[in-house]
Order: C-alpha cells, then sequence, then structure tokens
C-alpha cells in the first residue's frame, strides 16, 4: 500500500508530471520503483470519448456505485448521503481526480453515474476528470475539459447511486486508495507514489534520450540492422 498523503505535493511537481502521457510515467516508473512493474495501473481497456484532452495528474477521490439495485434508504437520507458524497469529493488536497467502483457484478455499467450533469457539478468541486469501470453518458453535454475514462457508453442511468466512499477501489484492474496520486490520460491511469513523484519527470527524460538513438536508426531511410545494433548500444550507455 502506498504511503498517505500528509501533505500536498508542490504544484510546479504536478505540472512536471503533466508534461508527459501515461505510457511514458510508467516507462520511468520502471526505472524509478521497478518492484512496481506489474502493479498501480489499469490493465484492461476504457473508453476515452476526449483523447486530445492533456494527461490530468490529481489526488483519488474513491467511490463505489451501484445501478441496478434500487436503494434502500429513505428519500431524505438519500439526499443527506448525496450531500455527505459531494462534500467528500469537493475537499481534501487537490487537484482531484474520482476513481469510481461499478460494484454489480456480472451487471458493470448496466446503469451510468457520470453523463452532463455529474461532469459538470464535479468540475465545479475541482475534480478533473473521472476513472471508472462503469457507464457515462451525454457526451455531447459534457463538461468541456473534464477528461473521462470509463468502461462504458450507454443510455440509462437505471438506479445509480453512490454505495460508499473513501475506501479502496479497484478499476480496470488498478487498485486506488483515497488521496493516491494518479496520472491519467487516454492510454489508461497509474498510481504514483508520492514519495516518489519528485524524481518520476526525470526518469520520463531519461527513458527518452535512451529511446532517441534507436527512434533515430529506425526512421532513417540509411536503416539496417547493423546500425540498429550500434543504437542500442548507445542507448543501452545513456545515464
Amino acid at each position: 500500500m502506498n504511503k498517505a498523503v500528509t501533505a500536498p505535493l508542490p504544484a510546479s511537481v504536478l505540472e512536471a508530471l503533466a508534461r508527459y502521457d501515461t505510457p511514458t510515467i510508467c516507462n520511468a516508473m520502471e526505472i524509478v520503483a521497478p518492484e512496481r512493474r506489474l502493479i498501480g495501473y489499469t490493465t484492461k481497456p476504457l473508453v476515452c470519448p476526449f483523447p486530445d484532452l492533456p494527461p490530468m495528474v490529481g489526488y483519488a477521490r474513491t467511490v463505489t456505485i451501484r445501478s441496478v439495485l434500487k436503494s434502500t434508504l429513505p428519500a431524505d437520507e438519500q439526499s443527506k448521503r448525496r450531500i455527505a458524497y459531494y462534500e467528500y469529493v469537493g475537499t481534501g488536497f487537490g487537484p482531484r481526480i474520482t476513481v469510481i467502483q461499478d460494484i454489480d457484478g456480472a451487471d458493470v455499467g448496466y446503469g451510468a453515474f457520470w453523463g452532463e450533469v455529474q461532469s459538470n457539478v464535479h468540475k465545479a468541486l475541482g475534480c478533473l476528470g473521472v476513472i471508472t469501470d462503469g457507464s457515462i453518458r451525454d457526451i455531447p453535454q459534457w463538461a468541456p475539459g473534464f477528461q473521462a475514462l470509463a468502461g462504458s457508453i450507454g443510455p440509462s442511468h437505471a438506479w445509480v447511486h453512490a454505495e460508499n466512499w473513501g475506501g479502496e477501489v479497484r478499476v480496470a484492474g488498478m487498485t486506488v486508495h483515497s488521496d493516491d496520486l494518479i496520472h491519467a490520460d487516454q492510454h489508461g491511469a497509474i498510481v504514483i507514489p508520492v514519495d516518489i513523484a519528485a524524481k518520476i519527470p526525470e526518469a520520463a527524460e531519461l527513458c527518452g534520450r535512451r529511446e532517441t538513438p534507436i527512434l533515430e536508426i529506425a526512421r532513417s531511410p540509411d536503416f539496417s540492422l547493423e546500425k540498429l545494433k550500434e543504437a542500442l548500444k548507445r542507448s543501452a550507455e545513456i545515464h
């Protein structure tokens, strides 16, 4: 489990992380934290309706939802829980990313928690986007600039409601805890331990330098196997 966040990282660190796409962050993590090579990122495909949006970096707000079963709580209690949920999502270190696990089992994605209303409300609460294995809808009316990675796109919200929040969730193979630092874009998402976050940009630059000689020869009209071998050797010597 990642170390608990006790203070927000400097904005400069978040801005630096956001300059790289998520695959590059994964590459950098292999250098900085090789023990995490098989954990901490999405391993199943998610739909991204807005692939041109830049990477987002923020602190997780974790939620579980269900939509097949109607809530058994009285209407006034449901209203209180909705306010409590919004208070949770709208407070804490920012910026924030909502990470939602649909716990409907075989019926995951049956009803969409996210659409025109929730995307705009969560954006106003200080969230950058949502990562969910559930469904989303209202894509043309979606809050501008609010990123989404979802299990599917569907038309109805059925009986969807937030079940619990603030605990551990698992979305598309990625386990997330409240306040975990998340990096995400159209490719997927990864949890970045806060104690190594500041080291990631330098490692990402190293990855780029190591790839450069290989890409140059691969794209060259003078490509040959021998030149590729030489490029691989040069790449391995870069530190």
